[in-house]
């Protein structure tokens, strides 16, 4: 469940002006520069899905999300899977107002908060709706009413993300009895009870739960309940009528027919598959039922490495990547007993797991995390730890030994060209995440911002490339024909020449391919790779 916000802001003084809204869009290949507010913003997501980065939080975005930025803030868009995204700007003024002088207001009006709350949705789209249409009207009247409307929103906005002395809105209270049933689940609960909880009407009650989890409360619980049952029926050898005792049923039988219903099997067949299988948690936190033993692993991603370091029996010399996409037809031919799945198409996702058990994976997380993963998946827990620990031992001593090859707080990074031509600085990845070890290289200035904000990468454009060149920059060849192009072009050009890493011979112009991949295998090679560049460089 949400926090609240418990900043106090001093609404009583303060006073909103509304200054102008447009509508934009990106398309795929549409590059994503980073900008900065001149006023409060705030940001609707009309389309599309992806990551919204600012200087102070990440959060990813999809149809509707709300933010609100204040006055001299960066902000870029990452979209996800190179959709188009469109979404609504609003900008607008605040002002203090003390002894009848009003000046500027500058803090951030919801603290606490990075996405705002909203509720319900379709109210918040036609009030946006009403202001964008009439931004154009020059008339006088039209133009206050305006400034009535958007006053209106303001209102809106506040109801629902600010807590004062008042009452909770009702989407609040709703969210509280859902929490009151995660950990109440075994206890009779009606929906009158629940409404009553809300202190709300039942009808609406059960409108305010469906919007904000997708279900009616009493098949919500439903499925809690059942969640509960499977972890008794894999984990105990209690009876039927124990169990459903105790994740709230008052008859058993009603139990196995409600859990049939869910789960497509009998609580006995379920219990019985379970000694056949196990059920682990993937990278997208989705609960899946695989083979405690898998020998046929079907991999949709770019790289195998990881998988080869832990010996995971993937079926040979088939795997699925961008440029060779996945055809479920011939995945199915293979007759995979599970799947990993290293992308973040959540209708492409539904439809693979159709063919096998499928397990997301994201191979540009940290190192560790990916490989514990992979070792609690497959039972190599003990080895993903131990190669761990030796590849670790082995990038201290690698460093150990560069440190006379290098000064003090040099600093490097890491720059590609990537979709086409949009070119990108690269953070805690790929050969970026063994440059900035502890006794390497640091992060240039503006990459170590971005860095603090949790991103792995930043689109950048070349103008404002020196903002992210370190003493020494690693340029990466990529394999397009038109990254190449682009990145000869930038290569030739004043902008790059006049890079002091350029001019003082420190530029590398590496093979993507052999550098700048993240898996294990890659992570493992470039201990050898990296001392020959230096020394030879240095």
């Amino acid at each position: 469940m949400s926090t609240l916000t418990t900043t106090r802001l001093p609404l009583h003084s303060l006073l909103f002006h509304y200054i102008d809204a447009d509508q934009l869009s990106h398309s795929v290949n549409e590059v994503l520069a980073e900008e900065t507010t001149s006023s409060y913003m705030l940001l609707v997501i009309k389309s599309g899905s992806g990551r919204l980065y600012t200087e102070a939080f990440s959060s990813s975005f999809s149809q509707g999300s709300t933010y609100l930025l204040s006055p001299a803030i960066a902000y870029q868009f990452e979209s996800i899977d190179d959709c188009n995204i469109e979404y609504y700007r609003v900008f607008f003024r605040v002002f203090q107002v003390n002894e009848g002088a009003a000046a500027a207001y500058y803090q951030q009006l919801f603290p606490e908060r990075n996405e705002l709350r909203i509720y319900p949705q379709a109210q918040w789209t036609d009030l946006l709706n009403q202001l964008y249409v009439g931004r154009t009207n020059r008339n006088e009247l039209e133009a206050h009413r305006q400034q009535s409307h958007f006053q209106h929103m303001i209102s809106f906005l506040l109801e629902h993300n600010f807590q004062a002395d008042v009452m909770p809105s009702s989407a609040q209270t709703v969210e509280q009895t859902v929490q009151y049933m995660q950990t109440n689940y075994q206890t009779t609960i009606t929906v009158k009870q629940l409404a009553q909880m809300a202190n709300i009407p039942t009808w609406q009650f059960t409108s305010v739960f469906k919007e904000l989890t997708g279900k009616k409360p009493l098949d919500f619980l439903t499925e809690v309940r059942i969640n509960h049952a499977k972890e008794w029926l894999t984990h105990t050898e209690n009876t039927l009528r124990e169990i459903a005792e105790r994740v709230g049923f008052a008859d058993e039988y009603y139990f196995s027919r409600r859990f049939r219903l869910l789960t497509g099997f009998s609580p006995r067949q379920y219990a019985n598959s379970m000694n056949l299988n196990i059920i682990v948690k993937d990278w997208n936190g989705h609960e899946v039922q695989i083979p405690s033993k898998p020998s046929r692993v079907l991999y949709c991603g770019e790289t195998t490495g990881d998988m080869a370091i832990l010996d995971i029996p993937l079926i040979e010399k088939h795997f699925f990547s961008k440029e060779t996409p996945l055809c479920k037809e011939q995945a199915a031919k293979l007759s995979p007993d599970l799947i990993i799945f290293d992308y973040h198409d959540e209708s492409l996702y539904a439809q693979v797991s159709q063919i096998a058990p499928t397990l997301t994976y994201n191979s540009r997380g940290a190192l560790s995390d990916r490989l514990l993963m992979l070792g609690e998946w497959f039972g190599k827990k003990k080895e993903a730890q131990q190669w761990l620990l030796h590849h670790n031992r082995n990038m201290l001593l690698m460093w150990q030994r560069l440190r006379a090859y290098l000064r003090p707080d040099e600093t490097a990074s890491v720059i590609v060209f990537h979709r086409g031509k949009r070119l990108f600085v690269m953070g805690n990845i790929g050969l970026s995440s063994i440059l900035y070890h502890p006794h390497g290289f640091r992060p240039a200035g503006k990459v170590q911002q971005m860095m603090n904000s949790g991103r792995p990468y930043k689109e950048i454009t070349a103008k404002t490339i020196h903002h992210y060149a370190g003493d020494r920059v690693f340029m990466m060849l990529p394999e397009s024909p038109e990254s190449k192009e682009a990145m000869n072009e930038l290569m030739s050009s004043p902008l790059w020449r006049n890079l002091p890493a350029v001019k003082n011979g420190y530029s590398y112009l590496l093979d993507e391919r052999d550098w700048n991949y993240e898996d294990a295998t890659t992570r493992d090679t470039l201990l050898s790779l990296l001392p020959q560049l230096l020394t030879q460089s240095s």
